[in-house]
């Protein structure tokens, strides 16, 4: 890791799961849940691994042991609110932010993503792919010089990642398969997930 630079890793795992019908972060996917293997993924290509979750006592038996696990407060308030908790357990310059659900990454494309940091502006805050228009602000870099304008945003009422990117300086992640981005939101996701030809690729 030290051809990288030292990431801390924040995953989300305080959603509803309300379209999928169960818990996201509990699915199986080859053997593990979403949320295990994420935590495993991030293990590789980060110093620090925190799990942001308004449940602990449901996820810390899936959880590696040395992943630390950062309580939200109930009711969720939404991901950028638990980003900004998260941020403030944070001694890395960079972060890197990602969902439990994104079974299709791997380490290697995480540090072959993390070499760019190198050349991000000074003044940017972040790393962050685009869909169209719409940032991916989930599965992202950001450098923790953001916290101050971030709370500031917070405290001035606002909740969407969107808005606050769009307000601050932030570098585009150019991302060449997509495809690595498909999370699960519902079982027809979870079943295009499962016969993607990007799952043999992720096999021992």
């Amino acid at each position: 890791m030290s051809d990288f630079p030292a990431l801390t890793a924040l995953i989300l795992a305080g959603g509803q799961s309300s379209r999928m019908g169960r818990d996201k972060a509990l699915l199986s996917f080859q053997g593990v849940s979403f949320l295990e293997n994420i935590c495993l993924i991030a293990q590789d290509c980060a110093v620090q691994v925190s799990v942001i979750t308004p449940w602990p006592e449901r996820y810390e038996l899936i959880i590696p042991q040395c992943c630390r696990i950062i309580r939200e407060p109930l009711p969720t308030r939404g991901p950028l609110l638990a980003f900004a908790l998260g941020l403030t357990f944070v001694s890395t310059d960079w972060v890197l932010l990602l969902p439990c659900d994104l079974p299709l990454l791997t380490p290697p494309i995480i540090q072959e993503w993390s070499r760019l940091l190198a050349t991000v502006p000074e003044n940017a805050i972040a790393l962050v792919p685009r869909c169209g228009s719409r940032w991916e602000p989930l599965c992202g870099f950001y450098h923790r010089r953001c916290l101050e304008s971030l709370q500031t945003y917070i405290q001035q009422g606002g909740t969407s990642f969107q808005k606050w990117l769009n307000v601050s300086v932030v570098e585009e992640l150019i991302i060449d398969n997509s495809e690595i981005l498909f999370n699960c939101n519902t079982p027809e996701d979870l079943e295009i997930i499962i016969n993607s030809p990007d799952v043999d690729s992720k096999k021992p």
